[in-house]
């Protein structure tokens, strides 16, 4: 009787412990594996063009490397999964646990389900959310103290990848077809993850320190689409970092930003829609619909803004450093709430990832855990200047600009006369809006 690997966040072969329990399981009896992937409506009425898209581009490169034996099946988890694993009579199902509040609810649901035992090895992290504590037993409110935590607790060798796995011939409903989209997308699968990381290793982290936050140059590594999928795992960089001949301390921080919100995500799952705490007055919100789709289109008059907001449309993707600074723009100048930016961001990023979305908007609102003070409020003209210096970023992707040389660039609207009369002119006043950030946020700590 076979037994089922259930892929879902762990879309490669290697450095996959779930799988490696699968196909030892298969033989021990002598019998074959089911790679299922499950198309779920749920998950895919929610997830945006170019999320589904490139989805739709891993399972066909994963497909590829089971030789075309990937078994895809349509409809609610819980329904499907028991019926194939009556359908080839398996003993159990191995998956890689899900730790975000939607799959965790799905698995509970699959397993109450299934009859035959829901083997859960793993976790998309490298070490698992809710694993680590304070000395007190409480889980870290704190970035710092949790990535002490993190180090100090180390994690797992990558698993070895599986060779001649016995992959089982069951009927497939097929990859569904890649939605229309213009966002011109990176190479999917886990050949392509390990290329891309490879060349990174080799040509791009020992400056990664120092060329992080520019988006005009590229610096950043870009796995945060393979890690969303588990095209890579993290485990699989952080045994490689171990070995570079240089300083990848603020590399391997990053990766621990990462399992800190998925941390915080495990002990608040009302995170991914509600504040963890409250900053400003309800009243604060602007509930009007003009300024946000000025920010969404890339038309608000603040070329470094602008740019970020193009580069989305453009590519799925937005340079982090550049993130927070719409976020805020967003949040602070706009007074819109972070639930609808950052929806807007999972509408369109292929590496739009739950924990990381919500909780980093949440950080730059001041509404997180180790959130920034709600009174940091970024300027979006300094920023441009710090980290664009000479306006390359915002010339590549605001081509109304292109003709504004230096940084320049950055205020288009002191030009005078000069200025490009199709770019629009600021939509609000820095100066005013930050002040009026900063006295709804007295006026709520004062209430």
């Amino acid at each position: 009787m076979p037994t089922i690997h259930w892929f879902r966040r762990d879309l490669r072969l290697a450095d996959n412990p779930a799988l490696l329990a699968a196909v030892d399981q298969a033989r021990a009896a002598d019998d074959e594996v089911v790679p299922l992937f499950v198309v779920d409506p749920a998950l895919w009425r929610s997830a945006g063009a170019p999320r589904l898209a490139y989805l739709a581009r891993s399972l066909h490169a994963l497909d590829e490397s089971l030789d075309g034996r990937l078994v895809v099946r349509t409809g609610a988890a819980a329904d499907v999964v028991p019926a194939v694993a009556r359908e080839v009579g398996a003993p159990a199902v191995h998956v890689t646990a899900a730790t975000e509040p939607y799959g965790r609810r799905r698995d509970d649901a699959v397993e109450r389900a299934l009859g035959v035992p829901l083997v859960r090895t793993g976790s998309p992290y490298a070490v698992a959310p809710g694993r680590l504590t304070t000395q007190g037993g409480t889980p870290f409110q704190v970035f710092t103290p949790f990535r002490g935590a993190w180090l100090d607790h180390s994690w797992s060798a990558p698993a070895r990848r599986p060779q001649r796995v016995p992959w089982a011939d069951v009927p497939s409903d097929g990859i569904p077809d890649e939605p229309a989209t213009d966002v011109r997308l990176p190479g999917a699968g886990e050949r392509a993850a390990r290329a891309r990381w490879a060349e990174y290793l080799q040509d791009g982290l020992a400056e990664y320190a120092t060329l992080r936050n520019r988006p005009d140059l590229d610096g950043t590594s870009m796995l945060s689409i393979p890690l969303k999928y588990g095209e890579l795992h993290p485990r699989t960089l952080l045994a490689d970092l171990a070995t570079a001949p240089f300083d990848v301390a603020t590399f391997r921080s990053e990766l621990a930003w990462r399992e800190f919100h998925a941390d915080v995500l495990w002990h608040h799952p009302g995170a991914t829609q509600r504040s963890l705490r409250t900053v400003v007055p309800e009243d604060s919100w602007d509930t009007g619909d003009a300024a946000f789709e000025a920010w969404a289109a890339g038309r608000t008059g603040y070329p470094f803004v602008d740019a970020g907001m193009r580069q989305l449309l453009a590519l799925g993707w937005m340079h982090n450093r550049v993130r927070m600074v719409v976020a805020s723009f967003l949040v602070k100048d706009l007074h819109v709430r972070w639930q609808r930016g950052a929806a807007h961001f999972l509408d369109w990023l292929v590496d739009g990832d739950i924990s990381q979305n919500q909780l980093n908007w949440q950080w730059v609102a001041g509404t997180g855990r180790d959130a920034a003070p709600y009174f940091r409020v970024f300027n979006p003209v300094t920023q441009g200047e710090r980290f664009d210096p000479d306006g390359a970023y915002v010339r590549q992707w605001v081509p109304e600009l292109r003709g504004i040389p230096g940084r320049a660039v950055h205020q288009p609207w002191k030009l005078g006369l000069e200025a490009p009369e199709d770019y629009p002119d600021p939509i609000v006043d820095h100066a005013v809006e930050r002040k009026v950030a900063l006295d709804d946020f007295h006026r709520g700590r004062d209430t």
